[in-house]
């Protein structure tokens, strides 16, 4: 769809990504001197940006669908030869949907981090951080080039390493921010190749251009294409294989797990294979590699979440399991990258809604993170209990709650692709019931287990506000937004427009149902009673593969650090022993010859004089048999 001229607030839209960046810059150079105030005006700023998203997007509802593509130009950026690189927004059904979805939800991440981090003397730093999250993110998908999303792409990097290693004292929140840099920078690589190649083969990286002309590639380089958008996917999204670091990242404070779970980070992947459509629907092999890579991951992600202690981890086992739902969605075409963003939009809240749930056990609990050092919080912090129990409720896909509406769509069109996908999807779906019941009744449910000098308590207004808030999302979004949102995201996926809702009832959706209702009935029979102050041991190897991130960080060491330091090993050991030799050994030959020629300069007149008369006996020789001959 050809987008149409900005008029009006949309030629202001810029806005929305200028005030986080500008007050994040502001927070930066002011330093201690905002201290006092830095955090509120950094709150503020997200909200501004959602009130602008708003109004653009009920400007959006009241127009016609051919007109909902709005291109806002900015300025030249790069101009010369054939190439005219453009800085410019696009502000579309599938743009506008996230900018609501960051900068709401960043907002309360916000309002909730200014209790969390209020005893952090660094606070102000933080929330800059935060802020200039937000603006990347919003330069990510507001972007109407794959140019301008690499800089929103490369500010979300950038921001997850300073915001994960935020607490850069602790060692395991350093190591934990360069791990998650550096692992991100394999998938950067993915993108910047597709970039070249499309400068190479279209003379342009406008979105709309792009997709214009991706009919015209050969299977080979919309394949080769596809593949590198798919790496690129796998880092941000923290898809299998580049999956290691989302666990580590963890070591940072909560709100910075929410954010990036929810709204930014790892939903970016999702977005460039949605907002690369045309490229992959003229390649089924780059198709079904994203609808693979999504398959294992739901399943490795859930794995992960089935035996772990720490209710963080849990959770962003869970957050690779969902994601990897979409990503399994926007390989089955158009149709399914719309219910990739569907699933997208609940999971930010219920998933917003649990990891901040998350904070507020440890905030009651002295930054406990140990569920068996838990039990029976439910009495004694029940609005956080109840919250969570809403999110808890939408990612199992209880009946009428969002995830029911969401995933359950996802899961019926794996089994139109194929019964393998299928099959794997609804697997998925049961172990999340389990791992998802597990959590609440080590958590909430059962006999205290605390530590005595522990004293379990409420969270205050500004965290359990945000809480209520999104657990009511976490309930009513995904039917407030069945009925529509496949027509509305039509357009921007390339699908046929849907005059009904995403989930409706099948057979396959009462299979599910009562997949999920065994995972949430073994999930509270094996947690319910006898559980230890303690992990226990075990010698299980499913239940140590989970411990053990199913043995991730092990693979990458195997297949990547070994080689890389053997590499390194022997590049040391040529250096040394063969250039350095020829280097050193060349000098050596030049002073060895300096030191025998060094014997002929001794300042004696008499052997200069000796040495003139054999040359000139030398000279005359030579000559002499030169006129023989």
């Amino acid at each position: 769809m050809t987008p149409v001229p900005a008029d009006g607030l949309f030629s202001l839209s810029w806005l929305m990504i200028a005030v986080p960046l500008v007050v994040a810059g502001l927070l930066l150079v002011l330093g201690r001197r905002s201290d006092a105030w830095g955090h509120l005006l950094a709150t503020v700023a997200p909200m501004v940006s959602f009130v602008i998203g708003l109004v653009l997007f009920l400007d959006l509802l009241g127009r016609d669908a051919s007109r909902r593509a709005v291109s806002v130009p900015l300025y030249s950026f790069i101009d010369t030869g054939s190439w005219d690189l453009r800085v410019g927004l696009l502000v579309d059904q599938l743009s506008i949907l996230f900018v609501l979805l960051v900068t709401f939800v960043g907002s309360l991440i916000h309002v909730y981090a200014i209790a969390y981090m209020a005893h952090d003397t660094d606070r102000r730093r933080f929330f800059a951080y935060l802020n200039l999250f937000i603006a990347s993110m919003l330069t990510l998908v507001l972007a109407d080039n794959y140019l301008i999303l690499f800089v929103g792409w490369e500010g979300v990097g950038l921001c997850s390493y300073l915001l994960i290693g935020f607490w850069f004292q602790r060692p395991a929140a350093a190591a934990a921010g360069n791990k998650a840099f550096i692992m991100n920078r394999v998938g950067d690589l993915g993108l910047t190749m597709a970039i070249f190649t499309m400068l190479a083969q279209f003379g342009t990286v406008n979105f709309a251009k792009v997709s214009a002309a991706a009919g015209g590639l050969s299977s080979g380089w919309a394949t080769l294409l596809g593949f590198m958008l798919l790496l690129a996917a796998c880092g941000k999204s923290a898809q299998v294989p580049l999956q290691a670091w989302l666990m580590d990242a963890m070591e940072g404070p909560t709100p910075v797990s929410a954010l990036i779970h929810a709204a930014t980070m790892v939903t970016a992947g999702v977005y460039l294979v949605v907002r690369s459509h045309a490229i992959y629907a003229h390649t089924a092999a780059a198709s079904l590699a994203v609808a693979v890579v999504g398959t294992v991951t739901l399943l490795t992600g859930a794995w992960i979440g089935s035996a772990h202690k720490d209710i963080k981890r849990v959770l962003a086992g869970s957050t690779m399991s969902q994601i990897g739902y979409m990503m399994l969605a926007a390989g089955l075409g158009p149709a399914g990258a719309a219910l990739a963003i569907f699933h997208l939009i609940t999971h930010g809240a219920f998933k917003a809604n649990m990891f901040l749930g998350s904070g507020s056990v440890m905030h009651g609990t002295e930054d406990d993170t140990d569920m068996y050092h838990f039990g029976a919080l439910a009495r004694v912090m029940p609005v956080t209990f109840w919250t969570f129990a809403c999110g808890y409720l939408a990612i199992i896909g209880f009946p009428g709650a969002s995830g029911f509406f969401s995933k359950d769509p996802i899961i019926e069109a794996a089994w139109e692709k194929g019964w393998v996908f299928g099959l794997l999807a609804l697997i998925g779906a049961g172990i999340t019931a389990y791992y998802m019941t597990r959590l609440m009744v080590l958590t909430f449910l059962g006999s205290k287990r605390w530590r005595d000098d522990v004293h379990p308590h409420e969270s205050p207004l500004t965290m359990t506000v945000p809480l209520i808030i999104l657990a009511i999302l976490s309930i009513v979004m995904g039917f407030a937004m069945n009925g529509w949102i496949l027509g509305w995201l039509a357009p921007a996926t390339g699908a046929e427009a849907e005059s009904g809702g995403a989930f409706h009832w099948s057979l396959i959706g009462i299979v599910n149902l009562v997949v999920v209702a065994l995972g949430i009935l073994l999930g509270w029979l094996l947690n319910r009673r006898d559980v230890p102050d303690e992990e226990p041991a075990t010698r299980n190897p499913l239940a140590l593969a989970s411990r053990n991130y199913v043995y991730g960080d092990t693979v990458n060491d195997v297949l990547v650090l070994t080689p890389a330091r053997a590499t390194g090993r022997g590049v040391r050991a040529l250096d040394k022993g063969v250039l350095d030799g020829l280097v050193m050994g060349s000098a050596g030959v030049v002073a060895a010859a300096s030191s025998g020629l060094r014997k002929l300069q001794n300042g004696s007149v008499r052997t200069y004089g000796l040495t003139m008369v054999y040359g000139a006996i030398l000279v005359g020789l030579v000559l002499i048999l030169g006129r023989m001959a």
